[in-house]
C-alpha cells in the first residue's frame, strides 16, 4: 500500500516529522510511506492554479497516485499551520486530488492538549476537499507531551505505550483503506 504523508511542520527536528520517519521505518513491511516536501511549495495564487509550479504539480501527482494519505501536523495558535493549509489549498484546486482519497490525521505536541484543535479544523478542511477521512473517535491520534515520547535528536519514538497505540491505529487505517 502506497501512502503519501504530509507533515505540517518545516522545523528540522519537528516531532511530527520524526513521527513520520519513525512510522516510515516501523511499518515498512505493511505500507510504503513517501513524505512530502512542503518547503518547496509556494504560496497559493489563483492566477497560477491552471499552470502551477513544478513543486505543486509533483505534490498533487503524489496525492493522486497514492492509495491513501496520512497527515501529521502540529498545532499553531490553536489552528492548522499555514504551510499545511497552503498545500491543501493548492490540492483543492483544478484537478481536486483529495476527492474520495482515504486520509488519516495524526499529530504530536509538547503540550498536554495535543493537536486536537488543529485536527478538528483539518477535518473541516478535508470535508470541503471531499476527502474520505478515517472516522473520529477511537481513531484520533494525538501524541501529547511528545518531548517525553520522541527523542528530539534521533527521532526515535521511545515510549512503548505510544508505539503500541500507533500500531493499533495503523492497523485500523490499513483496514479502512482496504475497505474491511
Amino acid at each position: 500500500m502506497n501512502v503519501f504523508t504530509i507533515v505540517g511542520s518545516l522545523r528540522e527536528k519537528s516531532y511530527n516529522m520524526h513521527l513520520a520517519k519513525a512510522m516510515q521505518q516501523r511499518y515498512s513491511d505493511k505500507i510504503s510511506l513517501d513524505i512530502a516536501e512542503l518547503k518547496d511549495i509556494p504560496l497559493y495564487n489563483q492566477d497560477d492554479e491552471h499552470n502551477p509550479p513544478e513543486a505543486v504539480k509533483t505534490f498533487k501527482q503524489n496525492i493522486k497516485e497514492a492509495d491513501a494519505v496520512i497527515i501529521i501536523t502540529p498545532e499553531y495558535n490553536w489552528s492548522i499551520p499555514g504551510v499545511l493549509k497552503n498545500a491543501l489549498d493548492w490540492a483543492s484546486r483544478v484537478d481536486k486530488v483529495f476527492i474520495d482519497k482515504k486520509v488519516m490525521i495524526l499529530g504530536a505536541s509538547i503540550s498536554t492538549a495535543g493537536t486536537l484543535r488543529a485536527q478538528l479544523q483539518l477535518r473541516q478542511v478535508l470535508s470541503a476537499l471531499r476527502a474520505n477521512v478515517l472516522p473520529p473517535g477511537a481513531n484520533e491520534v494525538t501524541i501529547t507531551t511528545a518531548q517525553t515520547k520522541i527523542d528530539e535528536d534521533t527521532g526515535e519514538v521511545t515510549d512503548q505505550n505510544t508505539l503500541e497505540f500507533l500500531d493499533q491505529r495503523i492497523e485500523s487505517f490499513i483496514e479502512f483503506v482496504e475497505g474491511k
